[in-house]
């Protein structure tokens, strides 16, 4: 099982194949994963259902701004390169109570010290009904929204949630960013708890491509496994099939980018 952590608030630069250089923001505990989804292929391990979160749970957003500032101050005047600030770490950063207020303090300190990079929220896209998260991501560069599956079935499967939700609740949510989100789709085939599971079959691709027209996004990133799994019986998808599902997303008339 995989368990690896982020251990600081502020990590990096590390290369990523998405997004350059990029400055790691991690929003949640350094000792704990805290998420409303729970994948079966994420590289934090499992979600704890048994823990109750809180607002505990979370640092102040004076703390996390101050480290934040710290570690771009410290990048800025050792001429590190920054293309990207990106809020990921271990879990799902939108749960941070202050979030908006956090990216907002964030928007001022980049203009000041990295005005050329982006900033760019990982979300799995749970938090869109909270009108703050909403406001925040429209204004950033880069909100990438996750949508693994095209149905019911798989999304349940898949990213098994630890909170009640359903696959049509987030594409209406994201249909209020026409234009603006950017889609991240992890796919992935494998056997879980004797069950086989595939998000590349043409039943779901065909919803997915659905769902895509409805959210009419500003691109779709198309990705396979890359890091360790909390389970093992997981299949990696070639790049090639990678590319054919890219290309019926262009197909319908959306900018796609395989990695």
């Amino acid at each position: 099982m995989s368990t690896f952590l982020w251990d600081a608030i502020a990590f990096g630069p590390i290369h990523s194949r998405r997004l350059g250089n990029s400055l790691g923001i991690n929003l949640l505990p350094n000792e704990r994963k805290i998420c409303s989804f729970d994948c079966v292929y994420c590289e934090c391990g499992w979600t704890d259902r048994n823990h109750t979160v809180s607002d505990n749970d979370f640092l102040p957003s004076t703390q996390i701004v101050k480290a934040i500032e710290t570690k771009i101050v410290s990048c800025h005047h050792n001429n590190i390169a920054i293309d990207s600030i990106t809020f990921a770490g271990n879990g799902e950063p939108t749960l941070h109570p202050q979030f908006a207020e956090i990216i907002d303090r964030l928007i001022t300190i980049r203009n000041q010290y990295y005005p050329d990079s982006v900033i760019t929220c990982l979300s799995n896209s749970t938090q869109l009904h909270r009108e703050d998260v909403v406001n925040a991501l429209k204004k950033i560069e880069n909100p990438i929204l996750k949508l693994d599956a095209g149905t019911e079935e798989l999304f349940q499967f898949i990213n098994n949630p630890t909170i009640k939700i359903t696959q049509r609740e987030i594409v209406n949510h994201l249909t209020n960013f026409k234009g603006i989100a950017i889609i991240q789709t992890l796919f992935v085939r494998g056997r879980v708890d004797n069950l086989f599971y595939d998000n590349t079959t043409a039943e779901n691709i065909n919803e997915w491509l659905r769902n895509l027209k409805m959210i009419s996004p500003k691109q779709v990133m198309l990705y396979s496994l890359d890091r360790e799994t909390p389970h093992k019986n997981l299949e990696k998808v070639s790049m090639e099939e990678l590319k054919e599902i890219a290309k019926k997303v262009q197909d319908i008339g959306f900018n796609t980018t395989v990695y």
